[in-house]
């Protein structure tokens, strides 16, 4: 039987043990965690050191590696997660080849219609009405397309 509840056997949770919080060194912190690291000369200083900062051998030697590889900028904190794959350029070159693939298609489609209907022309015999390339007033192009069309 289970005991009855009450305020003295009642287990209530800390909100400040919640929920552990990832902990997070400025560049400046890596910086002088780094110096400190290399100024141990004695046996156990470094341990003691690692112990009082909270941080592991690897943390050291990850920081190391960015330090020398990108400088200052390289102990910047990163955004977790993976890398974006493409950047604002990258997504706008892509958005603008979709659109051009898509205005290909369309335009391939054109063609295969005029070109069906230039041999329905042929089939049924009817006569095509010519296009100039040459530019000419509105009035005249009209009066010659009546004037072939009379014909």
């Amino acid at each position: 039987m289970p005991k009855p509840k009450n305020e003295d056997n009642e287990v209530i949770a800390s909100p400040q043990h919640d929920r552990r919080q990832r902990r997070r060194f400025s560049p400046a912190d890596k910086e002088r965690i780094l110096r400190e690291a290399d100024a141990c000369s004695e046996r156990g200083q470094l341990g003691e050191l690692l112990r009082r900062e909270g941080v592991y051998s690897s943390q050291l030697s990850d920081w190391r590696k960015q330090l020398a590889h990108n400088g200052h900028a390289g102990l910047e904190a990163k955004r977790p997660g993976p890398k974006p794959s493409m950047d604002t350029k990258d997504k706008l070159i892509e958005q603008q080849n979709k659109r051009i693939e898509k205005l290909e298609k369309e335009l391939r489609i054109s063609k295969a219609l005029i070109d069906l209907q230039v041999k329905a022309h042929e089939i049924l015999g009817i006569a095509l009405p010519r296009v100039d390339d040459t530019s000419e007033d509105d009035s005249s192009s009209s009066s010659d397309s009546a004037h072939r069309r009379s014909r």
